[in-house]
């Protein structure tokens, strides 16, 4: 299972789980964008479950993971990737909606997903989740976002929290903490602010930002046997930015 599968860092893992073998659900809430998603690793020779849920609901997230099991009998790994961004706005200055909505998607929508996998993962003997946090969730970006910051530490917080609960019952749990990506939305920062993306490129040891499959295979890494002996880590995957 993939959530915020549409777009971005969730498409290219759907992708690249479904190339590996896996029959992949992809969560989110576009409708037309999970569509042709699906038929596109269809065409491919792919096996891929279209499922338009928000993570925010919980009813949605619970028939999405009974969906999954009822479709492929199980459920292995889950790549909890969505995820909504930050507003710049000083923390004397922030409402409660601004603060609501970063922590429901961010935070509350990672606990809906976990509560719902979990279980089904117990059934069939353990499993893998990988958690998408952020750099914010190890060091502060430099900009006013502390709801983000708050959130992205949470999530790291909550992959170390299941790792500890259910590691002996056979299920993994990490989080990747990711870098200045390349998506839809990131470029669209990229565009509207004349200098920011060679700020973000400065920033990473290795001078760029990352691309979507980047970020996607060490989610597979993760989800996968070659990681067999790795939980509760948060696993740096930004161009060396936080190791400075």
């Amino acid at each position: 299972m993939v959530t915020g599968a549409s777009s971005g860092i969730g498409a290219a893992a759907a992708r690249l789980f479904a190339a590996e073998g896996a029959s992949v659900t992809l969560l989110a809430r576009r409708t037309d964008r999970l569509e042709s998603l699906a038929a596109g690793i269809t065409a491919a020779g792919g096996s891929a479950l279209p499922l338009t849920a928000d993570v925010c609901q919980p009813e949605g997230v619970a028939e999405a993971v009974a969906r999954t099991v009822s479709e492929y009998g199980r459920l292995d790994a889950a790549f909890n990737n969505a995820g909504w961004g930050t507003p710049r706005t000083p923390l004397h200055l922030l409402d409660d909606s601004e603060y609501d909505q970063i922590m429901d998607v961010n935070v509350r929508g990672v606990l809906h997903c976990l509560r719902y996998q979990i279980p089904a993962m117990l059934r069939s003997g353990g499993g893998a989740v990988v958690l998408a946090s952020s750099t914010a969730g190890v060091v502060s970006p430099g900009i006013p976002s502390a709801p983000y910051i708050a959130a992205k530490h949470a999530v790291i917080g909550l992959a170390k929290a299941v790792a500890d609960e259910y590691g002996a019952q056979g299920v993994r749990a990490n989080a990747l903490v990711i870098g200045a990506t390349r998506t839809e939305l990131m470029q669209s920062a990229f565009d509207a602010t004349p200098g920011l993306e060679q700020r973000a490129a400065k920033d990473a040891m290795l001078g760029r930002v990352a691309n979507a499959e980047e970020i996607a295979q060490a989610a597979l890494w993760l989800c996968s046997d070659r990681s067999s002996y790795v939980t509760g880590a948060a696993v740096p995957v930004d161009g060396g930015f936080t190791a400075r």
